[in-house]
């Protein structure tokens, strides 16, 4: 049986995620006090529901507690976002997602102790600053924001293995993957003396702060 996923909240962010995750192959109950919102996301989630997540007893009654996660993406409303987040962790829901509207809002979830909380704008921003600062950066690691994925092509590193390339020892850069260039597929089982070709793409881990331009 699929995870069943909650996002409470189906204006553009919201129904934008709830449809990702559908796609991804979970089961997506849509919560909105929109009957237009309602309407919009009905033939695309699993269920809709037109409830005020406001109130608590309306959760209950949907069977909120019943899900692994959810997502609180209600506009503007600190107040509103704040209660139904508190709401859901007292309804014991295992990771509860809530998208602030700026820091102050932030830091108030962050007293409730919800499990993650998301500014879209900021992370669009520091997202499209990193691309310009790190040449063929992908994305943060989950795990810790000081360290990044980064995307490299292999020029001047064609014909040389990993292990001749002692990117461990001599940058600190962590291969995890490699896609040769003519294959579709990457690779995570890496052989070390490999020799490059031009046109692979290497996948990396390392430091987001390090400033060093690897040329590959």
């Amino acid at each position: 049986m699929a995870q069943e996923i909650a996002v409470i909240g189906l204006g553009k962010f919201g129904l934008y995620f709830a449809t990702i995750l559908m796609d991804l192959g979970f089961e997506v109950i849509g919560i909105d006090r929109s009957e237009a919102h309602v309407q919009k996301a009905r033939n695309l989630l699993s269920q809709v529901y037109q409830v005020d997540a406001t109130n608590q007893e309306a959760l209950e009654q949907i069977g909120l507690n019943e899900v692994s996660h959810v997502l609180i993406s209600v506009g503007d409303s600190i107040a509103s976002s704040s209660m139904i987040a508190m709401y859901a962790k007292e309804m014991g829901i295992e990771q509860v997602w809530v998208k602030a509207v700026n820091h102050d809002h932030e830091r108030l979830l962050r007293k409730l102790q919800v499990d993650e909380v998301i500014i879209p704008e900021q992370m669009a921003a520091v997202r499209l600053a990193s691309k310009v600062a790190i040449p063929g950066f992908l994305q943060y690691a989950r795990f810790d924001p000081n360290v990044s994925f980064q995307k490299l092509i292999v020029e001047r590193w064609a014909g040389k293995t990993l292990r001749d390339l002692e990117l461990t020892k001599r940058h600190n850069v962590h291969v995890i993957s490699i896609k040769k260039h003519d294959s579709e597929e990457y690779e995570y089982q890496l052989d070390p003396d490999y020799p490059l070709q031009e046109g692979d793409a290497v996948i990396v881990l390392r430091q987001t702060n390090d400033m060093v331009k690897l040329k590959p």
